[in-house]
């Protein structure tokens, strides 16, 4: 039978597998993360972990979010990094709910926001030029303009 560690969770073979990857002194990696969260998740993992749903991490995502700006106000790198961590883990953990339930991947929102920063900077990954912070924020607000007018028209076009 598993044994119950300190976090709550069931001790698989795979999380075993990740105390030795730390004690080792490698760093995790995001692979790493996405494993830990689907162990979480999973029929073995933590029950709290388990009935989470996007609506009740919303306080948690809140909290989260609300570190990370004391930190940077209070000019606290090591704080940061970890608060960073914390509104990752987030992240993951709205994604495998997402991803339970077929509606998209990890794999997707870094995607998506990838796809994004590239077609929102034309002046580095295309032909676009500017002179200034103040255009590129300019040329940027353009282009999520558009994006923006054309979602709303699909919307349209879609309930019409």
């Amino acid at each position: 039978m598993d044994q119950i560690n300190e976090t709550g969770t069931n001790n698989t073979d795979k999380s075993k597998n990740m105390d030795k990857i730390h004690e080792s002194g490698k760093k995790y990696t995001f692979e790493d993360l996405r494993e830990i969260m689907r162990t979480l998740r999973s029929e073995n993992g933590c029950p709290w972990d388990r009935r989470q749903t996007h609506e009740s991490l919303i306080p948690c995502l809140e909290e989260e979010a609300g570190e990370v700006i004391d930190a940077i106000r209070n000019q606290d790198p090591e704080n940061l990094c970890e608060e960073l961590g914390d509104l990752l883990f987030q992240v993951m953990s709205h994604s495998q709910i997402a991803e339970e339930k077929g509606l998209f991947t990890i794999d997707d929102v870094v995607d998506g926001v990838s796809a994004k920063m590239v077609r929102r900077h034309p002046n580095v990954f295309g032909d676009e030029k500017v002179n200034s912070s103040e255009e590129g924020l300019d040329l940027w607000n353009r282009i999520k303009t558009e994006e923006k007018s054309k979602k709303e028209q699909k919307t349209l076009t879609k309930q019409g």
